[in-house]
C-alpha cells in the first residue's frame, strides 16, 4: 500500500489503550489520537465543539470520548457530539500498517476553517480559526 499521501505520526504503541496522544499540526493545533479498547485508531480535532475543552484529556469509552471540561460526549468516528448535545470537531482519516500510524497529509496541512466546512455539513462546530 503506498504512504505518498499519508504522514507518519507515531506508532500504535505509542497510544495509549483507552488514551490519546496528541499530534501537533503546523499551525499549532493539536489533533487528537484514540485508541480503543478494540485497538482501533482515531483523530479528531483535539477541540471540543462546545467550549474548545482538550478532547485527548478525556475518557474514552467504546468507541466515543467524554470530554473532560463539561462531559459532552463525542463520538471517535466522526466527531459529532451525541445527543442531547449538538456540535462537531472535524475527524482526520487514519490509516494504519503495521505499528505506524498515518494520517492524510493534505488533512494534516489543511485550515481548521476548511476541516469544519468539509466535515461538519453545517453542524455546529466551536474554535473555527
Amino acid at each position: 500500500m503506498s504512504t505518498s499521501h499519508w504522514t507518519p505520526v507515531c506508532t500504535q504503541s505509542e497510544i495509549p489503550a483507552l488514551g490519546a496522544r496528541r499530534v501537533r499540526r503546523p499551525d499549532g493545533v493539536d489533533i487528537a489520537l484514540f485508541r480503543t479498547a478494540s485497538d482501533r485508531i482515531y483523530a479528531l480535532l483535539d477541540r471540543c465543539p462546545h467550549k474548545g475543552g482538550p478532547l485527548s484529556q478525556g475518557i474514552v469509552f467504546g468507541e466515543s470520548v467524554d470530554c473532560p471540561l463539561h462531559n459532552w460526549t463525542i463520538r471517535l468516528d466522526d466527531g459529532r457530539a451525541q445527543a442531547p448535545d449538538e456540535g462537531c470537531t472535524p475527524a482526520f482519516a487514519v490509516k494504519v500498517e503495521g505499528e505506524q500510524v498515518y494520517l492524510r497529509s493534505d488533512q494534516l496541512h489543511a485550515s481548521i476553517t476548511e476541516m469544519h466546512a468539509a466535515h461538519c455539513d453545517g453542524a455546529a462546530c466551536a474554535n473555527a480559526d
